[in-house]
């Protein structure tokens, strides 16, 4: 490759600017290498004086540069500024390019584009013909979009475009790693030109909201300051709910209220950041949109509520939801210098100054938190099955990658190797989520592209519609909204509509009626999981992929028998229902009939101890209807019953006296024969036979549908099927199951307790006995409970000759008293055992 030659000129613009001082370091980087990075803070006039003095290098041979912006506001904000500088319009050398706008002509040489545009662009084209640099310009706020934007871009640089060049531009990013991932590139610093700002913090208040807070907070700076106030809070509803207080609390000549968020129309995002009118102040309340590329004239005062609204993608529910996190320090030090833009000025926080050391060092890349389906696709087109092959500053997640891989594979967008098929291809011609494309071409082949194009617009230009949570409702105020942010996104649907009717490839349905699809039959071509019952509670809902959401109960829609679901917010244990289109059962079966099964099914009823069964028809988790049926015997009852049985424990069988003390003897020997010995034994105990119950018992319940069904019988031959063979005499011999007393009669052993096996029997049948019972070979003494002839306890003894020898007599002298008519022996070990009282007369 030649070396090219640096230019030894550089165009000048006035005013200068901080940045200046770096531009002919940046421009021998660049004209000597094929990447660079250029920190600068913000304000130092990186975005709009860098691209200007790169125009004309002679290694750019005539090309145009390219300047990504993360945003649409910003891209605009960035062109008209340079436009203004050459004092010409956007479309001439300046152009622009970003959804719903675009200004180019054969004049352009700088082209600003938001970074999703660009990824579409290197996607068309790998080589970029006719692009001589890209410039990601705020690359710290590192979205989804720069990220993929600059790893294609590495790759088409290393293997087809060895003298395009990258320009990564950051304020607070460490500057080290990205030249790294760009192949140790030099590093250019500007300082910058800040003006000193006081910080002032105001701590928290748990008793008060935040827009509470925030508009107090802006009363004090309006008392306190002057110059005009930006107030960062995280979202719409806590920008329009402290617009409201304000307006309740300060006069209409105070100051001018300016909101400042992404789904504004254009015009009230232009008023917000042009400069007050001479001699009033304005107060422009925020999110972290203006944190960078935006100046806002006359700015001196920053309200910073310290928090964001980020998205979250939860691949377990397959749900992005709006998290609100703390800022991260760098976010929260780019929010304070925008009061030292152009004077020295004030930054209040409302929160305490130890918790900004707490504060994370950086946001964390949206790479780390997104659905990465899109992104994935686009890799497939760009022939990578895996991602992590790309250069990355921070790779996706295999979690994440495998949860997008099996969405676009159920669609049918990428074989099982990862390749991206003709029906990949066909949804990425859409400039849309896989999901909503999918929609529009399914939609096309019924007839009904246009009503899908528009459900697409409104998802995926926030605020289109309004608030609403009704999409219906949405849609129907979309259709009148003749703002120029509506009208250019009917225009847009209007094409998406046109390439889905025009590229079908699947036969249309020619006696499909539109008009008869409604909106939430459409919209569950696009999300078939989200179709949702009313259960329990009003607002209370269950989805077709068994999760539950919830809806304000006060809502209109909280009525509504069934829902599809277009927005969730929340985490998977509290999901928020933030806008759906409600539907009926009888359409539900008409447009998910398909995957509607109907099934008998068996339940175990606890209270009835029995088995249940009914036949039901299921939409995946939802439950459309169940009748009940009779529970005829067969595998699955048999196996419903094992398990209802297992749930309410061994302990409720109906053993025998028998059968327990057959368990009872069992867990003895486990016990006696120690640590070695027990695994010679079953356990045969209540918590053992309870986890193994559908094995041991499960043979034996053929034909049964209940507990009650199972007799002794049944048991008994279960439980003995647990014993081997090998140990029953075993059992016999050293835990017989009675013990015969001398007068011939046999009394059962009790095994039951912690304790020596008992035996509860009339002192008298144990006369003429000189040593005391005993079992297992003699090994182990039994506990005698030795009765009276009226078979209350009198002793308890493990030596029988010693009780003979010792408090016999005292015993004897009691019980003689009691009860005359039984014989009492002064020599009991040498007395005839006897069952009987003496006969009368003796």
């Amino acid at each position: 490759m030649t070396e090219p030659t640096i230019s030894n000129s550089l165009r000048r613009f006035a005013p200068a600017l901080p940045i200046d001082d770096a531009l002919a370091p940046l421009a021998a980087a660049l004209g000597s290498r094929s990447s660079a990075v250029l920190i600068a803070p913000p304000g130092a006039g990186k975005t709009t004086r860098v691209p200007l003095a790169l125009d004309g290098a002679t290694w750019l041979e005539g090309r145009k540069i390219l300047l990504l912006e993360p945003r649409r506001l910003a891209a605009r904000g960035a062109a008209r500024r340079m436009a203004q500088t050459l004092g010409e319009d956007v479309g001439e050398t300046i152009g622009l390019r970003a959804r719903l706008e675009t200004r180019v002509s054969r004049k352009t040489r700088i082209e600003v584009l938001t970074e999703g545009v660009f990824t579409r662009m290197i996607l068309d084209d790998p080589t970029l013909e006719g692009i001589g640099a890209v410039l990601f310009d705020e690359f710290h706020e590192r979205s989804l979009d720069a990220d993929l934007g600059l790893a294609l871009a590495l790759d088409a640089q290393r293997s087809l475009r060895e003298d395009l060049r990258l320009l990564v531009m950051s304020a607070t990013l460490a500057g080290d790693r990205v030249a790294t991932l760009l192949g140790d590139a030099p590093v250019i610093t500007s300082e910058g030109r800040s003006y000193p700002v006081e910080t002032r913090y105001l701590g928290k208040d748990p008793t008060k909201r935040l827009e509470d807070r925030m508009a107090d907070a802006i009363e004090r700076a309006l008392r306190a300051d002057t110059g005009s106030i930006l107030a960062f809070l995280p979202g719409q509803g806590e920008i329009r709910r402290t617009e409201e207080r304000l307006r309740e609390r300060l006069s209409p000549d105070a100051a001018i209220l300016a909101p400042l968020y992404g789904a504004l129309d254009r015009r009230e995002q232009d008023r917000a950041i042009e400069p007050a009118p001479a001699g009033q102040r304005k107060i422009v309340l925020a999110t972290s949109i203006a944190e960078t590329s935006l100046t806002i004239e006359g700015v001196r005062v920053v309200v910073d509520c310290g928090t964001s609204r980020v998205p979250r993608f939860d691949p377990d529910v397959g749900v992005t939801r709006l998290a609100t996190v703390r800022v991260s320090r760098a976010s929260a030090d780019q929010r304070r210098g925008r009061a030292g833009r152009v004077e020295p000025g004030v930054c209040y926080r409302l929160w305490d100054e130890a918790e900004t050391a707490s504060l994370p060092p950086f946001s964390e890349p949206e790479i780390r938190a997104a659905d990465l389906a899109p992104m994935l696709l686009d890799c497939a087109e760009w022939g990578v099955t895996d991602p992590r092959t790309l250069a990355w500053l921070d790779p996706p997640t295999s979690a994440a990658l495998d949860a997008a891989r099996e969405e676009l594979q159920i669609l049918g967008a990428l074989d099982s190797a990862g390749h991206i098929t003709e029906t990949g291809r066909r949804l990425r011609a859409f400039p849309l989520p896989p999901r909503l494309a999918a929609m529009l071409i399914e939609a096309a082949r019924r007839g009904a592209e246009r009503e899908a194009s528009e459900i697409a617009a409104v998802l995926v230009e926030r605020g289109l519609g309004g608030n609403d949570t009704s999409l219906d409702h949405r849609l129907e105020n979309f259709r009148r909204d003749r703002s120029r942010r509506a009208t250019e996104m009917r225009r847009l649907a209007e094409g998406w509509a046109r390439s889905a009717r025009e590229g079908g490839s699947a036969k249309r349905d020619e006696a499909a009626d539109s008009h008869a699809v409604s909106t939430a039959a459409l919209l569950s071509l696009a999300y078939p999981e989200r179709i949702a019952k009313a259960r329990g509670a009003r607002g209370q809902f269950l989805l077709a992929n068994g999760r539950g959401a919830t809806l304000d109960a006060a809502d209109a829609l909280a009525r509504a028998p069934f829902l599809v679901v277009a927005e969730m917010q929340g985490t998977a244990a509290a999901t928020r229902i933030v806008l759906a289109a409600e539907t009926s059962e009888a359409e539900v079966i008409a447009f998910a009939g398909d995957r509607i099964l109907a099934r008998d099914e068996t339940t175990f009823d606890r209270e009835a101890a029995a088995v249940r069964a009914r036949r039901v028809r299921r939409l995946d988790a939802i439950e459309l209807a169940s009748e009940p049926r009779a529970a005829e015997p067969g595998p699955g009852v048999e196996a419903a019953l094992a398990a209802g049985l297992a749930a309410l424990g061994a302990a409720k069988l109906p053993w025998s006296k028998a059968q327990l003390q057959l368990r009872d003897r069992v867990a003895f020997l486990r016990g006696a024969t120690g640590s070695e010995g027990s695994s010679d034994w079953p356990d045969l105990s209540d918590a053992a036979l309870t986890a193994t119950l559908p094995d041991w018992l499960g043979p034996y319940l053929a034909g049964k549908t209940r507990l009650a069904d199972i007799g002794a019988d049944d048991l008994g031959t279960a439980l003995d099927a647990l014993v081997p063979w090998s140990l029953k005499r075993r059992l016999e011999e050293e835990a017989p199951t009675h013990f015969e007393a001398p007068t011939g009669n046999r009394h059962a052993i009790d095994y039951e307790g912690a304790g020596a096996p008992a035996l509860h029997i009339r002192v008298q049948e144990l006369f003429g006995l000189k040593t005391h019972p005993s079992i297992a070979g003699g090994r182990l003494a039994l506990t005698l409970n030795l009765l009276s002839p009226a078979h209350r306890p009198i002793q308890i003894t493990r030596d029988l000759p010693g009780f003979w020898s010792g408090s016999w007599n005292a015993v004897k002298a009691e019980m003689k008293g009691r009860y005359p008519r039984h014989p009492w022996p002064d020599d009991p070990a040498s007395a005839a055992p006897t069952a009987r009282a003496k006969p009368r007369g003796t």
